[in-house]
């Protein structure tokens, strides 16, 4: 049995969510190019970065532990939202999601004796908001590095009326599918 794993991620959010599950693990992140490519759809889309980000880590450090890489997107009617450039970017993409239901896809991507993938995809729902509380929102800072400006976990979590699948996959990394993955490469959890 491997008793830990490299993240190949800084995501604060993502360490949490490791350490919820007892995962013994260090930090590498990549810097990978998370431009989307020209009519490539947000599944295909999730599923390369995340595996571009497992494949440098790999390249960079040669490592003898398995490596572990997500990516999440936020995707409305088809489109990718990523994370905002500005505060008008963030007003909009907070104002397109209003009263909506948007997907939240998050790949993972496993490389160890093997490569394996999986993609968690969630449904989530917000209520109408307003301008002044997308405004304050905005103020609190809490969108800046989000994918489609919110936070689910955090004071963003006042927007969403719903949810249909995995909130934690919402956050970053979905429990299950990486309890999942793990488990299949030999991988201890709850150490």
């Amino acid at each position: 049995m491997t008793k830990h794993i490299i993240l190949a991620s800084a995501s604060p959010r993502r360490k949490e969510l490791l350490d919820q599950i007892k995962v013994i693990y260090e930090v590498y992140p990549v810097d990978i190019d998370e431009t989307p490519k020209p009519n490539e759809n947000p599944l295909d889309y999730v599923q390369r970065v995340a595996a571009e980000k497992s494949a440098t880590c790999v390249a960079q450090l040669n490592p003898s532990v398995p490596v572990l890489a997500a990516d999440t997107s936020v995707i409305l009617n088809g489109v990718i939202m990523g994370k905002p450039k500005d505060q008008r970017d963030a007003l909009a993409m907070l104002m397109q999601l209003s009263g909506k239901t948007h997907q939240v896809y998050t790949a993972l991507s496993l490389r160890g004796r093997e490569h394996s993938q999986v993609v968690s995809k969630t449904d989530v729902t917000f209520r109408t908001l307003t301008e002044q509380e997308i405004l304050t929102y905005w103020q609190t800072g809490e969108p800046l590095d989000k994918a489609g400006s919110y936070a689910i976990q955090g004071l963003g979590g006042v927007f969403v009326e719903s949810i249909k699948g995995s909130f934690s996959g919402v956050v970053g990394l979905p429990l299950f599918e990486t309890a999942q993955l793990l488990s299949k490469q030999g991988i201890e959890l709850f150490r």
